[in-house]
């Protein structure tokens, strides 16, 4: 069935557009994060707990306050209100030492051809990646991709949205602001809950399998699916 009316495509990045095992990143991640906190006293596994509790306030969020707000409110709830005296300390982490968390990721060059092929066939490109993380953070690990941030017209961070997959309202909220019906979306994923998700509220999807994350199991056989060479020609045939 060709869908020619497709005018923009949402790319997930982390494990679609930026090749990772999302565990090993995460542990990856939190050890980073921890030798630079442990010695301005954050306990560990305190700090560990606190950011997964923190992560789920976003999660929960209803679009009421931004998720950075949602984030650090619960994170301070748990270590204290010494945390918003050193914020200045996490943000220069995500500028320094959270730079070496690309050796947890892989890298595939089709992820940036793909982007570009779009743009070139003139599609609206968009970052629909889960905002649990600041700008800073984002933008660097769109660059681990292969791309700039200017290669999409928005990218979702925790600053500048309230909601969190797989809540449908993050995708309502980005069609709202780009002014886009949901059928002439393209939303691309390699999460069957989180961003197949996306088709409920009437956009296409296609899922990524490369590094497929499927909780629950499901039957994948119902969505357009496969590697970024089955993706490019979808997009040739559907154009």
């Amino acid at each position: 069935m060709k869908h020619s009316n497709i005018t923009a495509v949402l790319f997930d990045l982390d494990g679609t557009l930026l090749p990772m095992d999302y565990d090993e990143f995460t542990k990856g991640y939190f050890r980073l994060l921890a030798a630079r906190l442990a010695p301005m006293g954050y306990e560990p596994q305190k700090l560990v707990d606190a950011v997964w509790a923190g992560t789920a306030a976003m999660v929960g969020n209803d679009g009421s306050q931004t998720n950075e707000q949602a984030f650090w409110k619960r994170f301070s709830e748990i270590c204290g209100e010494k945390v918003l005296k050193d914020l200045p300390v996490f943000e220069d982490f995500y500028a320094t030492d959270f730079q070496n968390a690309r050796a947890f990721c892989g890298f595939n060059p089709k992820a940036a051809e793909t982007v570009r092929f779009a743009k070139e066939a003139g599609l609206r490109t968009i970052l629909a990646t889960n905002p649990i993380f600041p700008s800073i953070a984002t933008e660097s690990r769109i660059r681990w991709a292969g791309l700039e941030p200017e290669d999409f017209e928005l990218y979702t961070t925790y600053e500048n949205i309230g909601f969190c997959k797989p809540n449908p309202a993050y995708y309502q909220e980005i069609l709202n602001r780009l002014h886009l019906s949901p059928e002439e979306c393209l939303m691309v994923g390699n999460d069957v809950t989180e961003d197949m998700v996306a088709q409920t509220l009437g956009m296409q999807v296609f899922l990524l399998t490369d590094c497929i994350i499927n909780k629950n199991n499901q039957d994948i056989s119902v969505y357009p699916n496969g590697s970024f060479d089955t993706l490019l020609n979808f997009l040739k045939e559907n154009l």
